[in-house]
């Protein structure tokens, strides 16, 4: 097993000073993940013959110049006269860990699991001082026998996974083009413009009443122990979960066939029901997309857009993955920017309102990152990430699913699934003989090898 020496703690700032007095408030969708964080590990093989240090070095000076476009990242947080977070962008700096791992990377991917793979990714608590407290963390972590791995957290409350990508993206082009092609785009706030006849529009109260529940109903984290599984798809095997998954001629005339989130969400649902010992339907889930193109926002665009809705279980069977997988279907289709603005004007109406602990609800969570595209990240010519995974915390009392791209090498339908559940439950979800049915590749839980 790998052992982690951690080396030193630093504080790393960007090449050019800040505008004094530079400050940037944050959105209702921003204040609204408040009590969250997003943490990413991205795990690289490198060039052999590398002194071990020596790519720590060249990444702590090129995370500096690419910070210099990311003025928020290395501020703090402060209330403004309205009790609201906004960060005041005084280049205080990202907290940097320096680490190193004996073994190859190689060998550490053959046996990571959750516990493992989070001591990669540096994270702490917000202080009693917050104007101290970095919202930021780094860790390079360099293997002796070859290999580094790249741990990236931050509070949700200033960036979604979409966004952190983003910025590890930025950093990757950095150092290896000495530029950042697609520089981010920042924002006072969300810029939503309602149509002109809209005047007397009646709110969509579906997603409102969503976030009402999850605000009423939040349950304190606890301390139970949870266990992370990431299983890859390939190709045929997500093809196959379409084709077990779409609608049945008899029942809708034309069959219809569910994306591959819809389809690899409809299968977990189903099969985490009845892993949970759910009888009748199927437990309640929440599905969280980015709505960027929705509405109609730059690639580029720099905050939260990750939006959360429910899905209800009702009377399905839990063998029924076609009905699971439309049930999903349905309420993205719903899921169109008359409505998000909709959530974001109740929001915004009482900053009361934008501190629901997503994590702490009564629902499964699955959350759609498809559109993540962490594998382009090449800080050296020819080495792109053998493998990333992302963690959102606190993970919901019932569970969390996300589904991401796989390495492109997979093909362009292949999807990682990473499900955290707690342990016994995680143990039998890998027996499940839906799931096992496809044969996918445990990346990461047990009986790996």
């Amino acid at each position: 097993m790998a052992e982690i020496s951690y080396i030193c703690k630093r504080t790393v700032v960007s090449t050019k000073p800040v505008q004094p007095g530079k400050t940037h408030p944050l959105s209702a969708l921003d204040r609204a993940m408040d009590h969250n964080r997003v943490r990413i590990v991205y795990y690289y093989r490198t060039p052999p013959g590398r002194e071990v240090g020596e790519v720590t070095k060249r990444l702590r000076e090129t995370i500096s110049e690419m910070l210099t476009s990311f003025p928020m990242v290395t501020g703090r947080l402060q209330r403004n006269e309205e009790g609201q977070w906004v960060v005041k962008c005084n280049d205080a700096g990202v907290r940097m860990v320096e680490a190193r791992a004996k073994g190859s990377v190689g060998e550490w991917l053959k046996s990571v699991d959750r516990e493992k793979e989070l001591k990669l990714v540096h994270w702490e608590d917000m202080f009693h001082k917050i104007y101290f407290w970095s919202t930021f963390y780094v860790q390079l972590t360099e293997f002796e026998e070859g290999g580094l791995a790249i741990g990236f957290s931050c509070t949700h409350l200033l960036a979604d996974p979409i966004c952190a990508t983003m910025i590890i993206k930025a950093w990757a082009d950095t150092s290896l083009l000495g530029e950042m092609p697609n520089p981010p785009l920042f924002h006072s706030s969300l810029p939503l413009i309602r149509p002109v006849n809209s005047i007397n529009h009646n709110p969509y109260t579906h997603l409102i009443n969503h976030y009402k529940s999850s605000l009423d109903n939040s349950t304190p984290v606890t301390n139970t122990k949870y266990t992370t599984i990431a299983l890859l798809f390939t190709n045929p095997m997500v093809q196959a979960c379409m084709e077990m998954a779409r609608t049945h001629p008899e029942a809708h005339g034309t069959p219809i066939f569910p994306s591959p989130f819809e389809a690899l969400a409809g299968l977990f649902w189903t099969c985490i029901s009845n892993v949970k010992g759910w009888r009748e339907g199927l437990i309640n889930m929440s599905i969280c997309l980015d709505m960027r193109k929705v509405l109609g926002l730059d690639e580029g665009f720099f905050g939260n857009c990750m939006v959360y809705n429910a899905v209800r279980g009702g009377d399905f069977n839990r063998h029924e993955i076609s009905k699971a997988a439309m049930a999903i279907r349905g309420v993205m289709e719903k899921m169109d920017s008359e409505e998000i603005m909709d959530l974001i004007q109740w929001l915004e109406c009482d900053s009361n309102r934008s501190s629901v602990l997503m994590g702490g609800c009564e629902h499964l969570i699955c959350t759609n990152l498809e559109d993540v595209e962490p594998y382009s990240a090449k800080f050296e010519e020819g080495y792109a990430p053998v493998r990333v995974s992302y963690h959102i915390e606190p993970v919901s009392t019932k569970g969390q699913v996300l589904i991401l791209p796989a390495p492109p090498e997979e093909g362009p339908l292949s999807r990682v699934v990473m499900v955290t559940l707690p342990e016994n439950e995680a143990v039998k979800l890998c027996k499940d003989v839906r799931v096992l049915s496809f044969s996918p590749t445990i990346l990461m839980g047990f009986n790996k090898n």
